[in-house]
Order: C-alpha cells, then structure tokens, then sequence
C-alpha cells in the first residue's frame, strides 16, 4: 500500500455563506465560501429570493409578459366570387 497518499483533514472546516452564516464541518479544505445556504435558500426558508445577475430577471419578466395570451383580432375573410361556367363568345 502506498502511504500518504491521502489529502489533509479539517474537523473543524468553516463555511462561510454570503447571507453571513458560518457553519463547521469536516473537510479537506480549511476554509469554504458559498453563496446559498440552508439558512437563506428559498426551498427552506419558504421565501421567494431573486438572485439577479445582470438583469437577466428582467429580460425573463417581460419575455414572459409579451408571451401571454393577448385578445387577437380576426382577419377578415376574402370574398371569393364563384366562376360562372357558362362560356361567353
């Protein structure tokens, strides 16, 4: 077996989110950045939070308002007159 070959253990890891929550845990890196947690994500939090880069949510918003069904208007028909079959000489 080949020795040390394992990367180095942190039991006392911090991970730090942007919201400020700082958490430990067991790693292999000492320090970890993230930027949603358990404490600021909405599937846990039960609130909505938009992460808008770029303005990308609004690009989304009115693509999606244009995309709604709008009332149209009814072109109208041409009147087609019908072909006389009589043949005129």
């Amino acid at each position: 077996m080949q020795k040390d070959i394992h990367p180095q253990y942190y039991p006392e890891a911090t991970v730090t989110c942007s919201c400020g929550q700082v958490l430990t845990v067991g790693s292999t890196q000492e320090k970890i950045n993230v930027e949603i947690c358990s404490a600021c994500h909405p599937f846990f939090t039960g609130n909505e939070k938009v992460v808008d880069t770029a303005g990308r949510v609004e690009k989304f918003k009115t693509r999606a308002k244009k995309a709604e069904p709008t009332t149209k208007t009814k072109k109208k028909a041409k009147k087609v007159e019908p072909k006389s079959d009589s043949l005129e000489a």
